[in-house]
């Protein structure tokens, strides 16, 4: 039977109050079945005496709100509003516990505003940096059909389905980044510090160096003014490529096709958005939101142009009274299952389904992908390094062999 670990709980009460403490249990789920057994409401639960117990405050990194913060606060708002919390008491406990200082504030902010009147969907609404177009929309659609608990657990799974997402990406491309940087800073060490040993040691000898290993000399020479230029090139040019993402939209319609072109990345990029446009929409249209609206909001927040350019041509093909699978059929960026799968689910009324189905279909796929990916990045990055490695030690070496040569001609 496996070993029971401690886990730090925080809870609301039969009473509505939050209370702390610490719970037995094999595994989180196990902690969470067990306090909702108790009848109480999960806030938060975590193993006991993992990772640090303070965090380190950075200026202006601390107060950023990640997508795993709005899940958990996307997770909790739902639970407590299910659990028949009124939404000022669940917002009042969310601010209290939040530990993220700038969604904090934007949850009292959200509080005060109800309390002045305002509905949650327009309290959210004034703050789009935070609450996404997705977000509003689902929650307007909620309390207008009176189903607002259900948007609210929609958009609390539809977040941590994404943060999901988010965490395969960085996982596949984490040892690349890795294993990209070591090897730059293995070759600057060697081109800064060791290079210029060797030079020295070959003047003593005398010669004239081989072309391979003057070139890999005047590289060491150059690089203590160049690596200056390159890195700021670097900065400049990436600065600027995220400034014309945001501003001009032929460029990034051109970057994100661009983008799915890149080859071995262009398909797991390729999944990914299909994933995003699938649940986003399959999650708008699975409360209620009208196709218009729901198509609107797609298109801006599945992070790739090449959706917004489509979605306005379903736009104009449901406009006409057509379906939204008709133009998609003709788009080459919509792989045939996904249009036939919108295809069935317009004609049997399931659509919200069926794009479920295919965002699940299309998870798997970017699961399978990341493996993938990273199982035949890992040899070639081993053969890439020892590609670099090698040259540089034949080349450092090559002169060894010319003055062998030339001591053997002279004694002879």
């Amino acid at each position: 039977m496996p070993a029971t670990k401690t886990f730090e709980y925080k809870v609301i009460d039969t009473r509505g109050k939050q209370v702390k403490g610490k719970v037995e249990a094999q595994n989180d789920t196990a902690a969470i079945q067990a306090l909702r057994s108790q009848g109480l409401v999960p806030l938060s639960v975590k193993e006991f005496g993992v990772g640090l117990q303070s965090e380190i405050k950075i200026p202006g990194l601390t107060g950023r709100i990640k997508l795993k913060d709005m899940a958990v606060f996307s997770r909790q708002f739902a639970t407590m509003t299910t659990s028949g919390l009124s939404l000022l008491r669940a917002l009042t406990i969310l601010e209290e516990q939040c530990e993220n200082v700038s969604l904090k504030k934007t949850i009292g902010e959200v509080r005060s505003d109800i309390e002045a009147g305002l509905s949650l969907s327009a309290a959210m609404s004034k703050h789009p940096k935070v609450f996404p177009p997705l977000m509003v929309a689902m929650i307007r659609a909620g309390e207008t059909g009176g189903f607002l608990d259900n948007a609210l657990e929609r958009i609390a799974t539809n977040f941590e389905k994404d943060a999901a997402l988010r965490g395969k990406i960085k996982s596949a491309m984490t040892y690349p980044v890795i294993v990209l940087g070591f090897s730059f800073l293995m070759i600057a060490g060697v081109m800064i510090f060791i290079v210029p040993i060797f030079e020295k040691m070959f003047k003593q000898l005398g010669g004239n160096l081989p072309l391979p290993t003057q070139i890999i000399v005047n590289i060491s020479h150059s690089m203590l003014w160049l690596a200056p230029i390159l890195i700021g090139v670097a900065i400049g040019v990436s600065a600027w490529t995220k400034a014309m993402l945001r501003t001009s939209p032929p460029f990034r319609l051109a970057f994100d096709k661009f983008k799915l072109r890149i080859p071995v990345f262009g398909s797991l990029f390729t999944k990914i958005a299909i994933s995003r446009f699938s649940r986003n929409l399959g999650t708008l249209l699975g409360v209620g939101v009208p196709v218009m609206q729901a198509l609107d909001v797609v298109g801006d927040t599945t992070g790739n142009s090449v959706i917004s350019e489509a979605m306005q041509e379903v736009k104009e093909s449901v406009r006409q009274g057509r379906t939204m699978s008709e133009p998609l059929l003709n788009h080459p960026f919509f792989p045939p299952m996904v249009t036939q799968m919108i295809e069935v689910g317009e004609e049997s009324g399931q659509i919200s389904q069926m794009l479920d189905k295919v965002a699940d279909f299309y998870d798997r796929e970017v699961d399978q992908a990341a493996e993938a990916l990273t199982a035949a990045i890992e040899p070639i990055m081993v053969l890439v390094m020892g590609g670099i490695v090698g040259s540089m030690v034949v080349c450092l070496y090559l002169p060894m062999f010319s003055i062998y040569q030339h001591i053997q001609g002279a004694s002879s």
